[in-house]
């Protein structure tokens, strides 16, 4: 593998943002995704290859570490971080079409409920995946979700819920979108959330943690 893509591949894995960056201890000093996707970049390496073989991979290493607890949500955020630094520089490449998205993910934490840390770690780890991420914030109702829905045909939907008393949200957000499109797709998340609960109000998936997000829409898509 290029030298290029396994430097990023471990400041990706490890969180290491760019040069001024002091974490992770071990790489303190040295080049992190900013530059290295810059200079990968200029040396022509394809954004595809680049998105493929350093991203992709390394947040799903970081997606497994913190599924089996060896990792927490401050390494995972520095990882995303250094993540978002390297896609800051594709991005130009995903609007060209030079690099090929996996399809579009709407997601946004239902309405009453402003919490965000869980839903920006999952559209960090899905944008890394390969998607087109839509994110619409915190406290979203129905109504939002049905119209990106709507501007964006067979895209998915996550629902991210932080308090037991906004699960009621979920319910009639999960509810309104089936009637209005039937054939939409929608994933729940969220700490009070559980398989049980998704059953019970007819959503589509579970994902107890990012990484089982990620894979979900992975399956779509193949």
């Amino acid at each position: 593998m290029n030298e290029l893509i396994e430097r990023l591949h471990e400041c990706i894995e490890f969180g290491k943002v760019d040069q001024k960056s002091p974490y992770p201890p071990h790489l303190k000093g040295q080049e992190g995704a900013h530059e290295i996707t810059k200079v990968a970049i200029e040396a022509g390496i394809l954004a595809q290859e680049i998105l493929d073989n350093a991203l992709v991979p390394a947040m799903e290493k970081v997606g497994t570490k913190f599924s089996e607890n060896k990792i927490f949500v401050p390494q995972m955020l520095m990882s995303a971080k250094a993540m978002g630094a390297s896609m800051f520089q594709l991005k130009p490449f995903f609007a060209s079409g030079d690099i090929k998205s996996k399809g579009t993910f709407i997601i946004g934490t239902v309405k009453g409920d402003l919490h965000d840390i869980g839903k920006n770690l999952v559209s960090m780890m899905i944008e890394g995946a390969g998607w087109t991420v839509i994110d619409l914030g915190v406290d979203v109702g129905a109504d939002k979700f049905i119209a990106a829905l709507t501007e964006n045909p067979n895209a998915v939907v996550g629902l991210s819920a932080l308090l037991t008393t906004t699960m009621v949200s979920m319910e009639e957000i999960v509810d309104s979108i089936k009637k209005e499109i039937p054939e939409a797709k929608v994933l729940i998340g969220g700490a009070p959330v559980t398989d049980e609960f998704c059953m019970k109000i007819g959503a589509d998936f579970y994902a107890p943690d990012p990484q089982k997000a990620v894979d979900y829409l992975n399956r779509k898509a193949s």
